[in-house]
């Protein structure tokens, strides 16, 4: 079992990373093997809108990094996708990331099947994580990926995803910052819980 998470944030290893990294904790601990990807290291051009790949499963862009991402996501059995919130959206690494994997979707959808799911993190409480969530896992469901979210089978619902927020409380006029999203206990609980729907889900399928 290969679980991988892409990171959409430019600032490598922080807090987009730690949340990825909790899922991928998890899912470790329950034997998948894993990857943490982070699009911050890797060349990936713009899209040319050449639509050459509504003919052909292929991109016509060969000479960056694009195929080793590519490569990486069709050998995965489960893809989280991460992104901090920019604008109720996602950065714009995940978002070339997104559009450059086109040729996977037009003439069949490759990466069908496979296990999806997402995490995000904003400054704000309620600074747009939803609408960015929702974006990663549209573009999850339509290439054809199952998506999980994180909730516990028979437990009270905790949140509606994992969206993490740096904004810890509001004391005396002035607003306390957490140092990191692994402050944010709820989030950090969601993002493992997220690693073992993942890996269930993957084995429920393998079995089937």
């Amino acid at each position: 079992m290969n679980i991988i998470g892409i990171n959409g944030s430019h600032r490598k290893g922080k807090n987009t990373a730690a949340l990825l990294n909790a899922v991928l904790g998890e899912a470790a601990a329950l034997g998948a093997t894993t990857e943490l990807l982070e699009l911050s290291d890797y060349n990936i051009k713009l899209c040319l809108s050449c639509n050459k790949c509504l003919g052909r499963a292929q991109c016509s862009i060969t000479d960056d990094d694009m195929a080793i991402i590519g490569e990486k996501m069709l050998a995965a059995d489960g893809i989280v996708l991460g992104s901090p919130v920019y604008w109720s959206n996602v950065t714009t690494l995940m978002k070339n990331l997104m559009d450059r994997s086109r040729y996977m979707h037009m003439t069949q959808n490759m990466l069908a099947g496979k296990v999806g799911a997402a995490v995000t993190n904003a400054g704000l409480r309620n600074g747009g994580q939803e609408a960015a969530l929702r974006i990663m896992e549209y573009f999850l469901t339509a290439q054809g990926l199952l998506v999980v979210d994180a909730r516990a089978q028979n437990a009270p619902i905790v949140s509606a995803g994992v969206a993490g927020s740096l904004l810890a409380d509001f004391k005396d006029g002035k607003v306390v910052w957490r140092k990191s999203v692994e402050e944010d206990e709820a989030t950090m609980l969601a993002a493992r819980q997220l690693g073992r729907n993942m890996v269930e889900l993957i084995k429920s399928l393998s079995s089937k």
